[in-house]
């Protein structure tokens, strides 16, 4: 079984029709937590896998993280849907989403530490003990760093991955969000991201609020990110590229005109 390849988009019921209708679609992703672990799957997304085209569970729940160890039942579940759908792997994030049994409702960026490391290096090897396919790990955008910071982070996500073996998620979108908002360089850290771990990239649309750029998944992907995609792929061409969509959607014309750019940029056939 190989992992995803070409170009994506990620599943969602609000644009299945506009899915369904993709002639060179290659690969989804669907939030894993929408899909009950004992089926069925949603119509539009069991169509899709009978015509063949590669479905990645992507997960937001388990917040491999948090201090605490990983919820055995968050991760069952995870492996449930890979199982399901017959995915060639997983991904989760490099985040925490709970604490204290309070939940934040949101992909919280963690402190650089080898204390955060250890933390996450077990729970992510708790999760792979229990899942039948490989995880892709994604580093999320980060509004602030934490004062407590040891490692930048290159160094951090490079010894994680190392001392783990899982694969790297990378999202174009977030390198560019964090680069812009620290004031540092996003082809820099390119530069030194084991870029050959990469199982496939995130490409998403933002908006600047309040002196800040946020990774929002609901705007239009802006040229910076399609050039930073550019870069990427001048380095190391990850095997699949993955639009990413959450609400406010555009005209059927306009998510084929991103898909298009997406294709473009990395030299892959269009899907439209």
């Amino acid at each position: 079984m190989t992992g995803p390849t070409g170009v994506g988009i990620g599943w969602r019921p609000e644009i299945a029709g506009f899915v369904a209708e993709l002639p060179g679609l290659r690969f989804v992703e669907v939030v894993a937590e929408s899909v009950p672990a004992t089926g069925p799957l949603p119509v539009g997304l069991a169509a899709l896998r009978e015509r063949g085209v590669t479905v990645v569970p992507h997960g937001v729940r388990l917040s491999l993280g948090g201090a605490e160890p990983v919820d055995p039942a968050r991760v069952a579940q995870l492996a449930a849907v890979a199982r399901l759908v017959d995915a060639p792997l997983v991904s989760e994030h490099i985040a925490f989403v709970r604490a204290g049994g309070l939940e934040a409702g949101h992909l919280l960026p963690l402190p650089r530490t080898r204390e955060a490391v250890d933390a996450v290096c077990a729970n992510v090897d708790r999760a792979q003990a229990q899942l039948p396919v490989p995880i892709a790990l994604e580093p999320v955008a980060a509004l602030f760093d934490w004062p407590d910071d040891e490692l930048d982070e290159a160094a951090f996500l490079t010894e994680i991955l190392d001392r783990t073996g899982a694969l790297l998620l990378l999202d174009v979108a977030n390198v560019y969000a964090n680069a812009r908002n620290r004031g540092t360089d996003p082809i820099a850290l390119l530069d030194r991201l084991p870029l050959e771990r990469v199982a496939y990239a995130h490409v998403a649309g933002g908006a600047e609020h309040g002196g800040f750029y946020h990774d929002t998944h609901t705007d239009p992907v802006p040229a910076e990110v399609l050039d930073l995609l550019g870069e990427l792929c001048a380095r190391h061409r990850p095997p699949a590229l993955l639009l990413e969509r959450d609400g406010h959607y555009p005209p059927a014309a306009t998510l084929r005109a991103e898909l298009d750019a997406l294709a473009a940029a990395a030299g892959f056939p269009v899907v439209t």
